[in-house]
């Protein structure tokens, strides 16, 4: 394997000098050397070709046993120096101290067609930072990041990737559910791959341990790295990197918002400096459209990770990133600025986003309460998000009365849907009909425009969890069935026409189908 590896982190930025992999606070560091923990019988589930080729392996480089030792932790290639990254956060809106790469490791860095990608893997055992934890991930979750970080890539949303899926051949002990009934799991890594998996944690624990002198160290080297277009490093500067931060994070959540996409464990630690969507764990996508919802069982009470907050979150986060860059800026009034103008921006992308969806080109001053309308509509009984839009641009403006019966398989329950509130639907029909024939596209451009902003097929938990029952039997078909359909998630694709469906009822309440825990 020829790679054009370099090691930008680890030799520009400062290193934990204790090299004993041993639990404990890690100060003045942004990272700690450490070494992948060797699995006993690895097996290659599953490459992304588009990943492979992206970081310069080549394809015969990918059925080699060496590849496979590396992207399993068997194996270090010469002159890297594999290394956990340290971070604090807040989890659930609580400050929770260090906490740190606890089962990823940081394996090298990758310059490949004017790009720089670092590769880690999650589940290769245990750092510095993984507390009581073991350091290893599980088949079940693993499935999920691996399937869900490239199907997002293909959906348009600013992500992380995945270069592979393996088996290690050891075993698991997990709990799934927190519940106490703890049971072996097949253990498995997903290799992933970023520009960079720096986090807004990485900058709170420089702060909030008064370590002022680091802090600014890591922020420069992140603006030289990875916003060299801001120019030197500066009081300026770094106001204006703040500035990029929002935007791009705002700009990641419109996405979620736009397909469906909740998180699930929005902590400031899994928040990408980059804005990309990081650490896919009890994520979900949107069955019925329900503001309210949330895949993440610790988050079940209180929904502060539900979907019509995420944009809320990412304002909150955002404020303690400022919190945190504030030694080096010391200008409260410019930051709170720049947090106003995500308020503000949020109003305006959302809008257009939801006017994209229904494929709205020209500017009406109706449109605010068409979509209001509409939002509350769907709202009235479960109602399928994707199907719902996917349906919708087949509509007619000169057919209003059949809009009702061209999204009626987005419907879960058709008995819910009483003459109120089939009322309440033609009324809204009624009114976008009105409201295209103001438009200058024709029906099909129209068509043409929403199928690029509403995809046909998500990865559905319950997708998700059939692929990881297969696995789990030794047949990973589906993962690579589910894997080539996500990778064209706006095309029709008639093959695949069985996954444009609601979600089973079997799985409406099914453990990993609906509700998910942190367990990985």
């Amino acid at each position: 394997m020829k790679l054009n590896l370099n090691n930008k982190f680890t030799t520009q930025l400062p290193s934990d000098p204790n090299l004993e992999n041993s639990r404990r606070q890690v100060t003045e560091a942004c990272f700690s050397f450490v070494t992948p923990k060797k699995t006993s019988n690895p097996e290659l589930v599953h490459v992304s070709q588009d990943m492979l080729h992206a970081l310069g392996f080549t394809q015969e480089d990918a059925a080699t046993q060496e590849f496979l030792e590396v992207v399993t932790g068997n194996k270090v290639l010469e002159t890297t120096t594999p290394y956990a990254m340290c971070y604090a956060g807040h989890q659930f809106g609580n400050w929770a101290g260090q906490l740190g790469d606890g089962r990823a490791i940081n394996l090298f860095e990758v310059t490949h067609d004017d790009k720089n990608w670092v590769v880690q893997l999650k589940g290769a055992g245990e750092t510095p930072y993984s507390r009581s934890a073991d350091g290893l991930a599980v088949l079940r979750s693993s499935i999920r990041e691996y399937l869900c970080s490239e199907a997002m890539y293909h959906l348009g949303v600013p992500t992380t990737r995945a270069l592979s899926l393996a088996l290690t051949g050891d075993r698991v002990l997990r709990d799934v559910m927190y519940n106490g009934n703890p049971e072996y799991e097949k253990g498995a890594i997903v290799s992933r791959v970023s520009p960079s998996f720096l986090r807004f944690g990485s900058y709170e624990i420089f702060a909030a341990r008064q370590d002022h002198k680091n802090l600014k160290v890591l922020v420069d080297f992140t603006i030289r790295e990875h916003f060299p277009h801001l120019g030197a490093p500066s009081r300026e500067t770094y106001i204006q990197f703040f500035a990029e931060v929002c935007a791009r994070t705002l700009e990641m959540i419109i996405h979620w918002q736009r397909v469906g996409f909740v998180h699930g464990v929005m902590n400031t630690d899994n928040m990408s400096i980059l804005g990309l969507t990081i650490d896919y764990g009890p994520y979900g996508w949107l069955e019925g459209f329900e503001y309210g919802w949330t895949p993440n069982t610790t988050d079940n009470q209180h929904k502060r990770y539900r979907y019509g907050n995420q944009p809320n979150i990412g304002l909150w986060n955002l404020y303690q990133l400022a919190n945190a860059l504030y030694p080096l800026i010391e200008d409260a009034k410019a930051m709170e600025t720049i947090l106003e103008t995500y308020t503000t921006n949020f109003e305006i992308q959302s809008f257009a986003m939801m006017r994209g969806k229904l494929g709205l080109q020209s500017d009406n001053a109706s449109d605010v309460t068409l979509i209001q309308a509409l939002e509350d509509a769907l709202q009235l009984t479960e109602t399928d998000m994707t199907i719902f839009f996917r349906k919708l641009s087949g509509f007619k403006p000169d057919q209003p009365s059949e809009g009702l019966l061209l999204v009626t398989d987005a419907f879960y329950e058709l008995t819910q849907v009483s003459d109120k509130i089939r009322a309440q639907w033609n009324a809204w029909f009624e009114r976008y009909a009105e409201r295209l024939l103001a438009e200058s596209v024709s029906n099909s451009e129209r068509a043409e425009h929403m199928n690029t902003v509403n995809p046909k097929y998500v990865l559905r938990n319950y997708m998700a969890q059939l692929a990881i029952d297969a696995a789990d039997k030794g047949d990973y078909k589906l993962i690579d069935e589910l894997f080539q359909m996500l990778k064209k998630p706006y095309d029709e694709q008639p093959q695949y026409e069985r996954w444009f469906a609601k979600r089973p009822e079997w799985a409406r309440d099914k453990v990993g189908c609906s509700m998910l825990s942190c367990s990985s």
